[in-house]
């Protein structure tokens, strides 16, 4: 999946706030590089961030969003908490909602894929943007995250979205420490238990850079292993600011993923 920020304040640096030429032209880009989703959105959702009204959030996102719509060859998701903003992305021709909320800020959401029939990706957060780091206390992390996100699919099925059509996300960076975020990493076979597909972030994002001491456009290096690392613990998807060197490292996780215990041996059994 690769991401298409329409924002001023964009934390990784590439936001194309007023620049729908370049974002067309990522776009096209990302594709031919072969990224298999394009995620658009026009609010920063980085820690700290304040709020974007709709009204706003429309302006920036659908003169690029219609335009996308009418040229891409792969299926296209919206970021974004509002609900109008989400119908009005799926009329013009997205085929998910990325809800980095998991529909806590506008359940209505979920109603709304449903009568698209579109994807859903509910996000594991808590509070807003602009708490959301002042919201770190788990007694059990991966318990609890869980649990959180349970409650939002029984929301998404309760407005008629299948489970078929549902993707989560453990929500790196959302309301998660640098230490919480690699929990999370090296046990993300924990969200197997929901049987849907498992979306990531890391792309970028601090706690990358509280281990390399890197700013976020130095960070590919230490996306790259934790995209490895996340799929060699179960992740279906990646969300990413760089698509080519991404898709690249994945080739080689997966030809690694392909002998993994596959014949049994003494090293598959636990013993010389």
């Amino acid at each position: 999946m690769g991401v298409v920020n329409l924002t001023p304040d964009s934390f990784s640096g590439d936001g194309l706030f007023l620049m729908p030429e370049e974002a067309l032209s990522r776009v096209s880009r990302f594709v031919e590089e072969g990224a298999d989703i394009i995620d658009i959105g026009a609010v920063s959702t980085r820690p700290g961030a304040a709020p974007v009204c709709e009204s706003d959030e429309i302006e920036r996102l659908m003169p690029v969003l219609n335009e996308v719509c009418k040229r891409s060859t792969v299926p296209l998701s919206v970021d974004t908490t509002s609900a109008q903003v989400a119908e009005r992305a799926l009329q013009a021709g997205c085929h998910f909602v990325n809800d980095i909320s998991g529909l806590r800020f506008n359940p209505e959401m979920a109603g709304i894929a449903a009568r698209f029939g579109a994807g859903l990706i509910l996000t594991h957060s808590r509070g807003t943007p602009a708490t959301m780091q002042h919201l770190t206390q788990y007694t059990s992390l991966l318990e609890e995250i869980c649990h959180e996100l349970e409650n939002s699919v029984r929301t998404a099925l309760r407005q008629g979205v299948e489970r078929d059509s549902i993707v989560i996300d453990p929500g790196f960076g959302f309301a998660k420490n640098m230490n919480q975020n690699y929990e999370v990493l090296a046990n993300l076979e924990t969200l197997k238990r929901f049987e849907r597909p498992i979306l990531v972030g890391p792309s970028r994002k601090s706690f990358i850079g509280a281990a390399t001491g890197k700013e976020p456009k130095g960070r590919l290096s230490g996306t790259l292993a934790a995209c490895a690392l996340a799929v060699s613990k179960g992740a279906d998807i990646v969300r990413v600011h760089d698509v080519a060197e991404t898709r690249d490292a994945l080739r080689v996780s997966e030809e690694v993923l392909k002998y993994v215990c596959q014949e049994p041996s003494l090293l598959c059994n636990g013993g010389w």
